[in-house]
């Protein structure tokens, strides 16, 4: 029998801003102990792939690692694989950000190993046919996606054993098709079932490959692999197998393999990722009808191979919050080259430090969500928000003088505003009721606003139905278990995005239990309705919305008219927020009575941590508490940050304090994610015709 190769490409990452203890875990469980296995076995050759998060963690927790790495490289055991170095989508960045991306990982890994990669893992397996001209021009040679991408171009399984040449123009790249049998199979089939696999794949296609490209992190880090890998020595006992079956069997690197055998053809790949993450992109009605339609033909792999779902950009549609905030990225990196290009060699180095900063908001992590946590992690998206604050100091905008800068961030064709100061940095939303999306308190590198909004995600059908306890073993793709009973009582779904400051006008007779079950009848032109801009300066920002229909229970329809001022102010410790809320109607001989709140949402992290906490008249409450609160004046404490935020609201008789929870798909199963909390001071208001209705309602945030 021609000999038949085994092409493996395995991908270690960590996101930016994920915990210590992860990273620890990752390289206890998996990535070192991978490592040794294999340096065990040196028949057994492996392309590998270390995400710049990662490298730069073992750089400093666990240089020996190192040696390791460099010993299997020297060996031929590994060849390593660049990427790029802080793993972004690579399409959803600019061209000159691609190329500093690969170059950093480029020239990392030949100082380090003296290895230059000709490869390139990409971030989620995320193709674009434009990417062929960035791959060349970054000197890349080859890359790997997964087989649905050529499926879906109409490849028959049987052309799969093999790498192609994909073309854009005048740029070439070879690409290999990463097999889902194989990812699916390894490690939760036996050994044994592997290598039948393999050989019946070396029948059909004599002298062929089958390549795999995964996440390494399934050797151990993920639900009962450990045990599996090591432990009953999974991976141990694969090796030898394969070893043992070297008569017809070679286990390569792509690159290895692409030097020793031509391309099969030439082809053309759509928009694809692997087929799980272009199933998670889709809206959730689409979601839901395509994964109907994968069950229904679960025996017909002819049709299965059509049934594709969105493309990765659709999450920036589902999620509005991971739009915005690459939005940000791409608005900062427009600074930072204009700093680039007027920099004075004194500045050079506070702007490469931007720009470091920068390429680290680009982790994908914050950006998408599936069975990952990824945007629903509060801790990676506060990563991304913090290295843009970073970013945004290096560059020393707003710290010389006060900044108003117009620009439309969430690109909806309408401009936002960002107010940045030396103590504060804000994103004015006119368009979203006139709310703030973003607040920062720069001294203390503070991110205030951070919350995520509740909203029907596919697999919130299942977790009623979910057994609770610890995850299953097995893939990660079979049924999930819940965490913790009762998470399908969580399942209540916000109206609009959970900005800061939204203005909710609703009947009288609703109370607290209406605002904890999201079902208050607030005025949506005053919620998130659109106002206009009447005056703009880096400290204050007057708002007006006209002609806002609304009616209450027991009265006739009006027209409301809102005027919406925030001021903000200096102080010796910090900063101060205050936003006045002014209403009049049109209808004359009608006075209206109803309720009025203006919703703050705020985001410290940790719900059930004694050092972070609400005071209310005195006495502690962890974040996670909801209740009303009797009074005008409260506070939130941080100690871990050192910083406390007092809210005043004048002439206010309650507060309405709620947890923020969502209900999250992981690796561990079904799990509560705290999001923040929402505050709801609230007025009772009866309003006249030619009268009008004020509020008041201050935000002071301090060093302790």
């Amino acid at each position: 029998m021609p000999t038949f190769h085994l092409v493996l490409l395995l991908h270690g990452h960590q996101p930016v801003g994920n915990f210590e203890h992860v990273f620890e875990r990752a390289f206890r469980t998996a990535y070192l102990p991978f490592l040794q296995v294999l340096r065990l076995h040196p028949r057994v050759r492996v392309g590998l792939h270390l995400s710049g998060p990662v490298w730069e963690w073992l750089e400093q927790r666990h240089p020996e690692f190192f040696d390791l790495v460099g010993e299997l490289v020297e060996r031929g055991q590994v060849e390593l694989v660049g990427g790029g170095f802080y793993e972004p989508i690579l399409v959803t960045i600019p061209p000159e950000d691609r190329q500093r991306q690969l170059d950093l990982m480029a020239d990392y890994l030949e100082e380090r190993f003296g290895a230059s990669p000709e490869g390139v893992w990409l971030a989620e397996r995320v193709w674009e046919p434009h990417l062929v001209e960035t791959l060349q021009r970054a000197g890349v040679v080859y890359t790997l996606v997964d087989d649905g991408h050529f499926r879906a171009s109409g490849f028959e399984p049987e052309q799969l054993y093999g790498y192609y040449r994909v073309e854009d123009i005048t740029a070439a790249v070879d690409v290999f098709p990463g097999l889902q049998d194989l990812r699916y199979l390894i490690p939760y089939a036996e050994p044994e079932q592997v290598v039948d696999y393999l050989r019946q794949a070396a029948e059909r296609a004599p002298g062929g490959m089958a390549a795999m490209g995964d996440d390494l992190e399934k050797f151990g880090l993920w639900p009962g692999t450990q045990r599996r890998c090591y432990e009953e020595r999974w991976l141990a006992r694969f090796f030898e197998l394969l070893e043992a079956n070297a008569d017809w069997l070679q286990v390569t690197t792509p690159g290895r393999y692409r030097r020793q055998v031509p391309a099969r053809g030439r082809a053309v790949l759509p928009a694809a990722s692997y087929p799980e993450m272009m199933t998670w992109a889709l809206p959730t009605p689409a979601r839901i009808r395509l994964e109907e339609l994968e069950r229904e033909f679960a025996e017909r792999p002819e049709v299965r191979a059509f049934l594709r779902g969105g493309i990765w950009r659709s999450f920036l549609v589902k999620y509005p919050e991971a739009h915005l905030l690459l939005r940000r990225v791409l608005w900062l990196g427009e600074q930072v080259a204009a700093a680039e290009r007027g920099a004075l060699s004194a500045d050079r180095a506070a702007v490469a430090q931007a720009r470091r900063h920068l390429l680290r908001a680009q982790c994908n992590d914050a950006y998408w969500h599936g069975v990952f946590g990824g945007l629903y992690a509060p801790h990676l998206r506060l990563a991304v928000q913090r290295e843009l604050l970073e970013a945004e100091l290096a560059l020393g905008l707003g710290t010389s003088r006060p900044l108003c800068v117009p620009y439309d961030f969430d690109a909806d064709g309408r401009l936002e505003l960002a107010l940045l100061d030396e103590r504060y940095s804000a994103l004015l939303l006119p368009s979203d009721g006139g709310t703030l999306a973003r607040l920062d308190f720069r001294p203390a590198r503070a991110v205030l606003i951070n919350a995520l909004a509740r909203r029907p995600e596919a697999y919130h059908r299942h977790v009623a139905q979910a057994p609770v306890g610890a995850a299953a073993e097995g893939t990660i793709h079979g049924p999930h278990r819940a965490r913790e009973p009762g998470l399908a009582n969580l399942l209540r779904y916000d109206r609009w995005l959970r900005h800061g400051f939204r203005l909710l006008a609703f009947p009288d007779a609703q109370g607290a239990e209406a605002y904890f079950a999201l079902e208050l009848d607030a005025v949506t032109g005053l919620a998130e309705g659109p106002f206009a801009v009447e005056r703009a300066e880096p400290d204050e920002v007057l708002l007006l919305a006209e002609d806002v229909a609304a009616q209450f229970p027991g009265a006739e329809p009006v027209r409301l008219r809102c005027h919406k001022t925030f001021r903000f102010r200096n102080h010796e410790d910090g900063f101060a927020v205050r936003c006045v809320v002014t209403l009049a109607h049109d209808r004359p001989a009608v006075t209206l009575r109803f309720r009025a709140g203006l919703e703050l949402v705020f985001n410290l992290l940790a719900a059930a941590s004694e050092d972070r906490y609400f005071v209310l008249n005195g006495q502690r409450r962890l974040l996670g508490w909801q209740g009303v609160h009797t009074g005008g004046q409260m506070q939130l404490v941080d100690e871990s940050q050192r910083v406390a935020l007092t809210v005043l609201a004048v002439e206010c008789k309650q507060m309405w304090l709620a947890p923020i929870e969502t209900v999250s798909d992981s690796e561990e199963g079904f799990e509560r994610v705290y999001q923040g909390s929402q505050i709801l001071p609230v007025w009772s208001v009866e309003l006249a015709h030619g009268e009008s209705w004020q509020a008041m309602l201050d935000l002071r945030v301090t060093r302790l």
